[in-house]
C-alpha cells in the first residue's frame, strides 16, 4: 500500500455535521492534499461511495444489489476516522439535489488535488448556477433534449452531464424508462483525460437516472470515456447536436502534431481551452450544431486569439455572450475574468445577446447590456458593452473608422525584458548608464516619475553601445501593460516628454509598458493631446468594450475606434475635456 507523506495531518480536526456541505468539502480536502495525490482520489472516492449508497437508499433500492460502478484502483488505505467521515459526508449529500451534491464532490476532488496538479492541468468545478444558465441558452440557440445528442469533451467530474442528463431525462417524461436509459447511453457523452474524473461523472449520471435503473432492474450504459480529446476525435467529427463544457485552462506543450490538428485557430503558443473551443467547432454539426462553453474572455480580443476568432467569425457564430462579473464568488482560485457563450454552425452571423451575470451566495442576477456584431475584420477584437450603460457607446464604436495609425502612431512593448539582463541592472548611476523606466513610472492619476521602488527593480541599465535595442530615445506616451477590470483605470497611461531625452538622452523602458509612439516627425495628433485623450473616463471604457484580459496589448490599443485627428484636437481645447470627448462619442 502507498502511505501517505504527511501521516501526522490526518489529526487534523474534522468539522461536524452542523456545518455547512462547502465547508465540510473543504476540510476534507484539506486533509487530502496535505496528505498526497492518491489520498485525495480515495476520499473522493469514499465520499462518492457514501453518496451512492444512501441515494439508491432513498430511492427505495438496495446497494447490494444495486453496486456502485466499480472505479480505478487506488492503492490507499484510509485511517478510520477519515474514511468514516468521507463516506458520512457522501451519505449527507444524498440529501441534496443530484447537482448540487455532484458538484460539492467535484469541488471535494479539485479541492484534494495537490495545488500544482489543479493549476497545471487547469482543474476548476463549474458551479451549478452557470452550467444552467449556459445549458438554458443552448435551449435558446436550438437544441432540443428529446431527440439531440449533446458531448462534453472535457467532462471532468459531470457538471454538465448531470445537468444534461437531467434535462433529456424531463424531455422524454412518459417514456418507457428502458427507453430513456437507452436514449442517455446512445446520445449524452463524455470525454475526460483523468480516468477517476471519468468515473466521478459516469456515478453522477447514473444517480440522476436512478429512478429508470430501480424501475427496468437495468444498468445505465457507459455514459463517460477516458479519451484525449484533443488527440482523438475524428470518429466524432460533425456529428453532435450540441458540444458543451468548462473545458481546462491554460497552455499546452506545443508540438508539430497538435499544431497540424488545430493550424486553422492557432497564433502563438497554445492555450487550452482555445484548443477546446477549435475542437467544439469540429465536432458540432455543421448544419445547425450548438456550442455552449464557458471559458476565459481573452479570446474575444488581442492578437494572440485572432485565428480562433476567425475560425469563430466563419464557422460558428456567437448567438449569446454573458460575463460572469464577480469571477471570485463563482469560482475559487481562479485570476481570468469567465464569459458563457453560445455558438451555432451554418449560420449566417447576426447579433449576439450579452448580459453580465453576478453570481452571490443567494443566487446569480443577470443584466442584459446590448448586442454583439461581429465585426468585418475576422481578425479584430470584438465589441462587448460591459453594462447596460454601454450600449449606446459600442454602437458608435463600430461607427468610427478611425484608429492609432491614422492619428499617426504606432504601439510596440518596451523593449527591455529585464530577467535576461539582470547582471547589466544597477542601482548607483555610473557613465554609460541610463535610466530604467518601469510600469510603476507611470502613475494612476496619469503622470510620468522616474522610479525604481519596488522589489528586484534597479534604477540604471548598462547598454552594450549607443545601438543597443534595448535603448528608447524618442518622447512617447507609456502605457501599463497589466491591469484587472477591478481596477478604477484599466487605461494607466502617462506622456514621456522630450525633457526626459534632454536630460539622458536614452532610456530603457522595461516590458511591462506599451510605448505609442508617432511613426514621423509631425503625428496628425500631437503626443500631448494623445496623452490628454487615453487619460479620459471615455478612452477608459473603450478599452473596456475591446479588452478581454488583464492585458493591455498593443493589438489592442492600435484596434481602439477614435475620433478624427480634428475631432480630438479640438475636444483637447475644451475647458472639460471629460464633456468634449464624451460628446464626440455621444455618451452622457
Amino acid at each position: 500500500m502507498l502511505q501517505p507523506r504527511q501521516p501526522a495531518l490526518f489529526d487534523l480536526p474534522v468539522l461536524p455535521r452542523s456545518v455547512p456541505f462547502a465547508d465540510r468539502a473543504r476540510s476534507l480536502a484539506l486533509v487530502a492534499n496535505a496528505a498526497s495525490f492518491e489520498t485525495a482520489r480515495m476520499v473522493a472516492q469514499v465520499a462518492t461511495q457514501g453518496w451512492w449508497e444512501a441515494s439508491v437508499k432513498n430511492a427505495g433500492g438496495d446497494p447490494v444489489r444495486v453496486p456502485l460502478t466499480a472505479s480505478p484502483p487506488v492503492p490507499l488505505d484510509l485511517p478510520n476516522g477519515i474514511d468514516a467521515e468521507a463516506k458520512e459526508f457522501g451519505r449527507d449529500l444524498a440529501a441534496l439535489p443530484v447537482a448540487e451534491a455532484n458538484a460539492l464532490i467535484g469541488r471535494l476532488y479539485t479541492q484534494a488535488l495537490p495545488a500544482a496538479d489543479r493549476a497545471t492541468s487547469g482543474v476548476f468545478y463549474t458551479p451549478s448556477v452557470l452550467v444552467q444558465r449556459l445549458l438554458n441558452k443552448a435551449e435558446q440557440a436550438g437544441h432540443e433534449w428529446a431527440r439531440d445528442r449533446a458531448i462534453d469533451p472535457s467532462c471532468g467530474a459531470g457538471a454538465f452531464l448531470v445537468e444534461a442528463a437531467s434535462r433529456m431525462i424531463a424531455a422524454l417524461h412518459g417514456v418507457n424508462p428502458a427507453i430513456v436509459l437507452s436514449n442517455l447511453a446512445s446520445r449524452l457523452r463524455g470525454w475526460e483525460i483523468d480516468p477517476f474524473a471519468a468515473w466521478l461523472a459516469q456515478v453522477a449520471v447514473e444517480v440522476v437516472a436512478l429512478e429508470q435503473t430501480l424501475v427496468t432492474g437495468r444498468r445505465l450504459g457507459a455514459v463517460t470515456e477516458v479519451r484525449d480529446a484533443l488527440v482523438d476525435f475524428a470518429d466524432a467529427t460533425g456529428r453532435w447536436e450540441l458540444v458543451m463544457g468548462n473545458p481546462p485552462f491554460g497552455k499546452v506543450k506545443d508540438t508539430p502534431a497538435l499544431r497540424a490538428r488545430f493550424r486553422r485557430s492557432l497564433h502563438g503558443h497554445p492555450n487550452l481551452y482555445g484548443l477546446f473551443t477549435d475542437l467544439a467547432v469540429h465536432l458540432a454539426r455543421s448544419d445547425g450544431g450548438v456550442v455552449a462553453y464557458l471559458t476565459p474572455t481573452s479570446f474575444l480580443a488581442g492578437d494572440y486569439f485572432k485565428h480562433l476568432r476567425r475560425v469563430l467569425h466563419d464557422h460558428a457564430p456567437p448567438v449569446s455572450v454573458d460575463l460572469v462579473e464577480s469571477r471570485t464568488d463563482a469560482f475559487e482560485d481562479v485570476l481570468q475574468e469567465v464569459a458563457l457563450s453560445a455558438f451555432k454552425r451554418g449560420g449566417t452571423a447576426g447579433p449576439a445577446a450579452c448580459a453580465v451575470l453576478t453570481v452571490t451566495p443567494r443566487g446569480m442576477v443577470d443584466e442584459p447590456t446590448g448586442m454583439l456584431v461581429l465585426p468585418a475584420d475576422a481578425d479584430a477584437p470584438w465589441t462587448l458593452p460591459r453594462s447596460a450603460d454601454d450600449t449606446q457607446l459600442v454602437e458608435r464604436l463600430r461607427k468610427m473608422p478611425t484608429r492609432l495609425a491614422d492619428w499617426g502612431y504606432e504601439v510596440s512593448t518596451g523593449p527591455l525584458v529585464w530577467n535576461r539582463h539582470k547582471p547589466r541592472l544597477h542601482n548607483e548611476s555610473k557613465p554609460g548608464r541610463v535610466p530604467v523606466v518601469w510600469a510603476e513610472a507611470v502613475t494612476p492619476d496619469s503622470h510620468f516619475v522616474l522610479k525604481a521602488t519596488r522589489r528586484n527593480h534597479r534604477a540604471w541599465f548598462q547598454p552594450r553601445g549607443p545601438d543597443d535595442p534595448n535603448l528608447v530615445d524618442r518622447p512617447c506616451v507609456l502605457v501599463q501593460r497589466t491591469t484587472a477590470k477591478e481596477q478604477h483605470r484599466r487605461l494607466i497611461c502617462a506622456e514621456m516628454p522630450a525633457s526626459i531625452f534632454a536630460q539622458f538622452k536614452a532610456v530603457a523602458v522595461e516590458n511591462h509598458l506599451n510605448m505609442v509612439r508617432p511613426t514621423g516627425r509631425k503625428p496628425k495628433v500631437p503626443l500631448r493631446v494623445l496623452a490628454a485623450f487615453l487619460a479620459t473616463t471615455t478612452a477608459d471604457r473603450v478599452l473596456r468594450c475591446i479588452n478581454g484580459s488583464v492585458a493591455v496589448s498593443a493589438f489592442e490599443l492600435k484596434a481602439m475606434p477614435l475620433p478624427t485627428p480634428e475631432q480630438i484636437v479640438a475636444a483637447t481645447r475644451a475647458v472639460d475635456v471629460e464633456a468634449a470627448v464624451r460628446s464626440i462619442y455621444r455618451i452622457g
